[in-house]
């Protein structure tokens, strides 16, 4: 073993730890690496992977049966040799293989292969912060089944007693550390994932269409319930308490397979939502009963803005028309009555955001364009074209006197109220889809870029970033004094607004695509995914 051990470590030496003296490196902050393991580079090898089968049988044969899996790409060709060995061997092993994200066609399987009775010994490359293992963890257990034991070749944490790990009693075996090849990690990059949450119950509605991979309808809430909508054209009202269904509301027939994406908004025991069947909805939220409904558009994935110092509800708005493809209305909240409306050349996907303080509404849409109008009579102020669709609403901050929002040309914008000129801009890797959050005048926003960014609007410095692990479409929210944002990876991650430490997650099998809410009497979170689902969760402190 120890020979095999130290032929398998040189192999790592010279064929899987470039460093910056050979190659360029890019950290996922986009800063300079000295080193990198691609342990990947040597799983196509045959020397190496034939001596890494040798190695996890000598280790693990005394357990048999057993089955073998993990989550793509690096345990795939692992996953490949075992089984293949174990048929050689005459001890065959069962073998699966989770995907990064649930496939959104054909079968959408987020498993591939079946799961049967023995114990399951899930295999990778690494474990850092362990959030990769925790997603699988926890979508084997909504199977029913449990992981017995965990075989990653490195273990980059330094730590060998992660929380998820120790709470499910699984035994961690790696075959090296940083320190067996003389290298370190700095604390300010080490993350090891405290599962703090407990669920109080799950909701899901049936028929989920996970091909549109899009921020979809964000619940809002009242004492009692939470109101959402799905895919299959049911607004929800669930109770919160127990997560039992109080009623629920068909709308009309989808468009293109989009039913409610629009998140509803609540005010005087009214529920206001738009839908795709070209409706915007005004209901009783004790029994869902229709007040009054729009029907002037031909689709509606936007979701309202309340003003009720003006009476005004603001909803944009989509058109089949040649020159007349998206606007924005201005509705009163008690008849529906249209009071205003502005038309654009381009869809609008974006949710209009309105300043109380200032009377002003603000709009993005398809053409690239943000718009800001007098709330009052639709009066244009100014309008600003970016590079890029702006596709998720917009935030104000009144002590800056800035318009703050993100573009698909992967810009974060900081737009004077006044004028509509460019006040700063923050260049990300990837495309913005998701509306950006204020607190004293700091921002938080995300991008899919995988980092969620905190700036100091009075000076224009970065506070501070953070890598997660998945893709980021959600929009952050600030609870209690911490930072939410769930991720395509299924991880909600709390943050620290001041230092940027994540302190806290929770991990769940479908695409994080909405912004948390909380509901501060009971001290509940709930959270939301593209699978239409719904975790209420209480914090474990």
């Amino acid at each position: 073993m120890e020979q095999k051990l130290e032929k398998l470590k040189n192999i790592i030496k010279r064929d899987a730890l470039p460093t910056s003296k050979t190659h360029i490196i890019i950290s996922p902050t986009g800063e300079r690496e000295n080193w990198l393991f691609d342990l990947r580079n040597i799983f196509l090898k045959p020397e190496a992977l034939d001596l890494i089968v040798d190695i996890f049988w000598e280790k693990f044969e005394k357990e048999y049966p057993f089955q073998v899996g993990g989550q793509e790409l690096a345990a795939v060709p692992l996953i490949g040799a075992i089984v293949l060995r174990s048929h050689q061997i005459g001890k065959p092993v069962n073998g699966f293989m989770i995907r990064k994200a649930r496939k959104s066609i054909g079968l959408q399987k987020l498993i591939e292969g079946e799961l049967d009775n023995t114990p399951i010994i899930l295999v990778d490359d690494i474990i850092n912060s362990g959030s990769t293992f925790l997603r699988q963890i926890r979508i084997i257990e909504e199977t029913g089944k449990i992981v017995s034991r965990i075989f990653p070749i490195m273990n980059f944490s330094g730590n060998d007693d992660f929380d998820f790990i120790k709470k499910r009693n699984i035994n961690l075996t790696y075959l090296f550390s940083l320190k067996d090849f003389g290298l370190s990690m700095s604390p300010k990059k080490r993350f090891t994932p405290q599962e703090r949450f407990k669920i109080m119950w799950k909701f899901q509605a049936p028929d989920a269409n996970l091909f549109h991979v899009v921020p979809k309808s964000t619940p809002c809430m009242d004492n009692e319930k939470i109101y959402f909508g799905s895919d299959n054209g049911f607004l929800w009202a669930i109770n919160q308490n127990d997560g039992s269904v109080a009623w629920k509301y068909k709308v009309g027939y989808p468009s293109m397979g989009k039913s409610i994406f629009s998140s509803p908004a609540i005010n005087k025991k009214m529920i206001y939502f738009g839908s795709y069947d070209g409706n915007f909805y005004c209901q009783n939220a004790k029994d869902g009963k229709i007040i009054w409904k729009y029907s002037e558009a031909d689709w509606i994935g936007s979701s309202p803005a309340l003003a009720p110092d003006l009476n005004l509800v603001f909803i944009g708005l989509e058109f089949g028309l040649f020159k007349r493809k998206g606007g924005i209305a201005a509705l009163k909240m008690d008849t529906g009555e249209k009071i205003w409306d502005y038309k654009v050349p381009e869809y609008v996907h974006c949710s209009p955001a309105y300043c109380k303080e200032k009377q002003i509404v603000a709009i993005g849409g398809n053409d690239n364009t943000v718009y800001l109008f007098n709330a009052k009579n639709g009066t244009l102020l100014w309008k600003y074209e970016t590079g890029g669709e702006i596709k998720a609403s917009l935030a104000f901050d009144i002590e800056t006197n800035l318009l703050l929002f993100g573009s698909f040309d992967k810009n974060e914008y900081a737009l004077d109220l006044d004028t509509g000129n460019v006040i700063g801009k923050f260049k990300t890797e990837d495309i913005i889809y998701s509306s950006p959050v204020v607190r004293d005048s700091k921002v938080y926003f995300t991008s899919t870029d995988k980092n969620i960014y905190c700036f100091d609007l009075r000076t224009g410095e970065m506070k501070w970033q953070f890598a997660t692990s998945g893709r980021i479409i959600a929009t952050p929210n600030i609870i209690d004094g911490n930072v939410y944002v769930g991720s395509n990876g299924g991880t909600l991650y709390e943050f620290n607004p001041e230092t940027g430490k994540a302190t806290r997650v929770f991990q769940v099998t479908e695409k994080i695509t909405q912004k948390v809410v909380y509901n501060e009497n009971t001290k509940r979170y709930f959270v939301s995914t593209d699978a239409n689902e719904v975790y209420c969760l209480e914090r474990i402190d």
